[in-house]
């Protein structure tokens, strides 16, 4: 089967989706033996891709269709015609938001949530009409859909109206090679050597969005715990800005405690799973996600965690985190008070945090990702599909298309 994966949604590996992407991909290694994958990689995340051009044919995608509007017209109009020219059979766009009209080929695109419908404000007008209305249409034309959740799977059934049959579920995994327990005095001199972090602290590893993130809840909560417990944890929160940053900095600056509020920009996948392990808790306080990586990675570091349950987190987390209403400030202290406080609550929940991480594994999610190609496939190949195929190219679309390839 050749297989055709557009990457240019990840936002030069700094998002959830590069996170999901680039695991995927590292999990499909072995199975190059038996398809051919074809990845159209935007020119200055070519470095990200570097580990898998032994195994996979790297199709780079010229530099200036990067903005959001001309890379959707890119894959509106170019992409079509280029999986056309490279023969791909199946064609997969890991977001909702490039899912493509025309059709080259199956279609297969994975929605990892639809915060939209759920989160006002989340994003600008303009993304949340995409997402509320013409994704809703394009999800219509898709062959197969991919959520990475059962919460992601329901929504995407009461929202964008699609048939059961047509949507399947399949979990992100952990990299359990990288994710796993390790030596914590180690990762401690590492964290105190490159980020000073001295002193027990409660961490979070998500994009600096408000509110969609809940950064000043948190913060809110945080300055409480210190002022109810006296305790010398600090609050560490790792991630670039985002939407409305500012609003989250300014909670700090104004905070009563914020010498002992670190924010570490974006964390490297190098210095994540020592960080994990270096935490004292990790609190994810978010409201709401379509799976919720971090948490999960934390658990498969030994970190115990405190967790929203909001949106999929509820069941990817099961009863292995301490739970927090994210919407109400003392519950979140409440939390951080109690976990901070009790040794054997938090041994407790490294304990059955492990156990669950290792319900989630790439190599699994790989499989079943492949099963949904083959069903696409097969779905495209139904009478009622072939007819609403793309034509085939003209003579001067296919030179478009050569030029598009290679430039």
């Amino acid at each position: 089967m050749h297989i055709g994966i557009s990457t240019s949604v990840i936002q030069r590996g700094r998002t959830g989706v590069a996170q999901y992407l680039l695991a995927l991909l590292r999990a499909y290694q072995p199975f190059a033996r038996d398809h051919h994958f074809s990845l159209f990689v935007l020119e200055e995340d070519l470095p990200l891709f570097a580990d898998f051009k032994s195994t996979m044919r790297i199709i780079p995608v010229p530099e200036r269709f990067r903005p959001p509007l001309k890379n959707i017209l890119w894959h509106q109009t170019r992409l079509p015609l280029i999986a056309r020219r490279h023969r791909i059979e199946v064609l997969h766009v890991p977001s909702y938001r490039r899912m493509l009209w025309p059709k080259p080929c199956a279609l297969v695109a994975t929605i990892h949530d639809l915060a939209p419908f759920h989160v006002p404000k989340k994003y600008d007008w303009k993304r949340m009409f995409y997402g509320r209305v013409v994704a809703r249409q394009l999800a219509r034309r898709q062959d197969e859909i991919i959520a990475i959740s059962r919460n992601t799977a329901k929504d995407v059934h009461q929202f964008f109206g699609l048939n059961p049959d047509r949507v399947s579920v399949v979990h992100n995994g952990v990299e359990h090679g990288r994710f796993h327990p390790g030596a914590r005095d180690t990762a401690r001199l590492r964290a105190i050597e490159k980020y000073g972090l001295r002193q027990p602290f409660f961490l979070y590893i998500a994009r600096l969005e408000h509110p969609g993130k809940n950064h000043v809840r948190l913060i809110a909560a945080f300055n409480q715990f210190k002022a109810a417990s006296g305790s010398r944890w600090h609050l560490v929160l790792g991630g670039s800005d985002w939407q409305d940053a500012e609003v989250i900095h300014r909670a700090i600056r104004e905070s009563p405690f914020a010498t002992d509020i670190q924010t570490l920009g974006f964390v490297s996948n190098e210095n994540l799973p020592d960080l994990y392990r270096a935490a004292d808790a990790f609190v994810f306080p978010s409201l709401y996600e379509g799976f919720g990586m971090p948490p999960i990675e934390a658990m498969a570091c030994g970190c115990p965690v405190i967790s929203s349950t909001r949106g999929s987190l509820g069941e990817v987390i099961g009863d292995a985190a301490a739970i927090i209403d994210p919407e109400n400030i003392d519950s979140m202290a409440g939390q951080m008070e109690a976990v901070a406080g009790d040794s054997d609550l938090r041994l407790r929940l490294q304990t059955v945090g492990l156990k669950q991480a290792r319900q989630f594994d790439w190599k699994r999610t790989a499989e079943e990702t492949l099963r949904v190609y083959e069903r696409a496939t097969r779905r495209l190949k139904s009478p009622r599909a072939r007819s609403r195929r793309m034509p085939e190219p003209t003579p001067d679309e296919r030179e478009s298309a050569r030029i598009a390839a290679v430039r």
